[in-house]
C-alpha cells in the first residue's frame, strides 16, 4: 500500500483513504471500443454521468476522442463540441462530484475546467508544455499514463525487456519531471496504461505485479474495464472486468476506471474475500 490519503485538485481533495474510488467512464464518441455511439448525444451522455454517480462512482471521466487501438485523431473543435456541454450539464446537476476530462489537448482541458472539470486524464502524460502551464495555473489534478507509441500504431508490435520495470520507471521519472516543472505532487496520479502499447501478456504481467506501483508516492489509477486482453482468459469481458477489479482492490489500487458500476462495487469488496 502507498499510504496516500487523498488526491488534490483545484477546489478540494478526493479522499482515497478508504480505497477504492471508482471512476465512471462516459465516452462521448461514435467509435470507442466498448460503448462507442451509445452516449454520443449530449443529453444521453449527461444522463449516463449522473447515473454512474448515483450508482456509486466517485469520479466521472468524460472523453470525446477514442484512444482505442487503431483510432484516428479528431480536431480540437470537434472534441470541444462533444465534451464541454456534457461536463457543464453534469456539473449543473451534481455540484460536488469530481469530473475528469480524458484528453491530451490543452485547449480542451482548459475549456473543460471552465465548464466544471477538476481533473485532466491525459494519456500523453502532460508532455505538452501548455498542459503543464494549465495545471500550474488552475491547480487541476493530473493523471499521467504510460503508453508505447500512439493509439493509431501502439498495438502493432509492442516490445519490452521487462514491462513492469519499464512502465514503473517511466511513471516515476515523469512524476519527478512534473514536480520539477512546478506541479504540486499531491495533484499527480499515475496509471500504468493497460492496453496502451502492450500485448495481452504484458497487461497480465502488470495486473499481477500492480502492487509494485503503490511504491510510487501518488494515487494509483488503473483502467482495465472491458479491454481486449481480458478475452484471453474470459469469454465475457465484463466478467473479466469484475474478476480483475477484485484483484486490483486486494493489491491496493486507489482508483479503478470502469464502464459499469456493479452492486458489488458499492460494497467495496473486502480485501480478504
Amino acid at each position: 500500500m502507498n499510504g496516500i490519503k487523498f488526491w488534490r485538485f483545484n477546489s478540494g481533495v478526493i479522499d482515497i483513504s478508504d480505497s477504492p474510488i471508482f471512476m465512471g467512464i462516459v465516452n462521448v464518441t461514435p467509435d470507442s471500443f466498448s460503448d462507442g455511439g451509445k452516449y454520443f448525444e449530449i443529453t444521453a451522455a449527461i444522463s449516463r454521468g449522473l447515473e454512474l454517480a448515483e450508482s456509486g462512482a466517485g469520479i466521472i471521466d468524460v472523453g470525446g476522442e477514442s484512444t482505442r487501438p487503431g483510432s484516428d485523431l479528431i480536431t480540437v473543435e470537434e472534441e470541444l463540441r462533444r465534451v464541454v456541454d456534457v461536463i457543464a450539464g453534469i456539473r449543473k446537476i451534481n455540484k460536488n462530484i469530481p469530473i475528469s476530462i480524458d484528453t491530451n489537448k490543452t485547449i480542451t482541458a482548459k475549456e473543460s475546467i471552465k465548464a466544471g472539470a477538476n481533473i485532466i486524464n491525459d494519456v500523453f502524460s502532460a508532455e505538452d508544455d501548455g498542459m503543464i502551464q494549465l495545471i500550474r495555473e488552475t491547480g487541476a489534478a493530473i493523471c499521467i499514463m504510460h503508453r508505447q507509441g500512439n493509439p493509431k500504431t501502439m498495438q502493432d508490435n509492442p516490445i519490452y525487456n521487462d514491462v513492469v520495470s519499464e512502465v514503473w520507471n517511466y511513471l516515476k521519472q515523469r512524476r519527478i519531471e512534473l514536480i520539477k516543472n512546478g506541479i504540486n505532487s499531491e495533484c499527480i496520479a499515475i496509471d500504468p496504461g493497460l492496453g496502451f502499447g502492450k500485448t495481452a501478456e504484458h497487461n497480465w504481467q502488470l495486473v499481477e505485479n500492480i502492487e509494485r506501483f503503490t511504491e510510487i508516492e501518488s494515487p494509483l489509477l488503473v483502467g482495465h474495464s472491458r479491454k481486449r486482453f481480458l478475452a484471453t482468459k474470459f469469454a465475457d469481458r465484463e466478467e473479466g472486468t469484475k474478476f480483475v477489479t477484485k484483484q486490483l482492490i486486494k493489491k491496493g489500487v486507489n482508483i479503478i476506471r470502469i464502464h459499469e458500476m456493479h452492486k458489488e462495487y458499492n460494497l467495496r469488496w473486502q480485501k480478504n474475500n
